[in-house]
């Protein structure tokens, strides 16, 4: 009987040491997909206490071996304004190193250049965005002004961030939140509509650059259902509040989905830095991005 007990138990350890150690509670935010890729915004705090402490910003297959297959991971701790530059980055990154054997190293430089020609562009599309618009009310949706001195109405200048593009016909640009609270609106949240702040120009909807990539796309969804209710004529406070209602079911959701994916393995090695480069082939990825799987 004590044989058979002692098989038992080096059995289990046995086991134990084979079987990979998994991670739960690693998903947050679903977000689509992008170059035949899952984008997934996942707890970065978490990676780095429980997988790799030096985890930052985000992740892919070919630079981390616990990056699942077939996902780009974006931490939650970085702001919306990083969203779309750190996937850019990370589809960039992966498709240099598994197509042309790039190390990690050269495959980063180039996609950290790769988003300096997207920081540019962005900001000359906002720059004649800006000079191309007439003079905003600084009122909000209950005709106040909460900055007394200022005049009734202003030049917006250097708010507009980044275009985001059009939903339903409504215009979605990532603003400079700290500018728009210290220049003319203090009590500026998360983000805005134009039927809610008269200083936003018609059919827009603002999302402040400083909030969590993960808030991002609740702060969308909210901004579109209030505005569809106030043009149904409710008010803003009722609209508001529906809106939020709305909002709270797609997080109780997103949080479902996001509890039901995998938990992760870890291996032995965490990284990987093996590649060569082709000094022909180093400039092809800084305006590149031929994304395949």
């Amino acid at each position: 009987m004590k044989k058979i007990v002692l098989f038992i138990i080096i059995s289990l350890t046995a086991i134990s040491w084979t079987c990979p150690k998994k991670i739960g509670g690693i998903y947050r935010y679903f977000y689509g997909v992008k170059g035949n890729y899952n984008i997934w915004i996942i707890d970065g705090n978490r990676v780095r206490q429980k997988i790799y402490k030096e985890f930052l910003y985000g992740g892919n297959e070919q630079r981390y071996i616990f990056n699942p297959k077939g996902e780009i991971w974006i931490d939650n701790a970085i702001s919306c304004e990083e969203y779309d530059l750190t996937v850019a980055h990370e589809l960039n990154e992966r498709h240099l190193m598994a197509k042309f054997g790039w190390t990690y190293e050269a495959a980063h430089d180039s996609s950290l250049s790769l988003e300096q020609v997207i920081r540019h562009k962005n900001q000359e599309i906002c720059i004649a965005y800006e000079a191309s618009l007439k003079k905003v009310s600084v009122l909000d949706s209950y005709n106040k002004k909460e900055i007394r001195n200022l005049p009734d109405s202003i030049k917006l200048q250097n708010i507009y961030r980044i275009p985001e593009g059009t939903r339903e016909g409504i215009s979605i640009w990532i603003v400079d939140g700290y500018l728009i609270r210290k220049n003319f609106y203090p009590d500026f949240g998360f983000s805005g509509n134009d039927l809610a702040y008269h200083f936003i120009p018609p059919k827009e909807i603002w999302i402040d650059g400083q909030i969590s990539c993960e808030e991002t796309e609740y702060s969308i969804a909210l901004e579109m259902k209030e505005r569809q209710l106030m043009t149904e004529g409710k008010s803003y406070s009722d609209a508001y509040e529906d809106a939020v209602q709305m909002v709270q079911r797609q997080r109780e959701s997103m949080e479902r989905l996001a509890k039901s994916h995998f938990k992760i393995a870890i291996p032995d090695s965490l990284e990987r830095d093996a590649g060569v480069i082709d000094p022909n082939e180093k400039e092809l990825s800084v305006v590149s991005l031929i994304l395949e799987p």
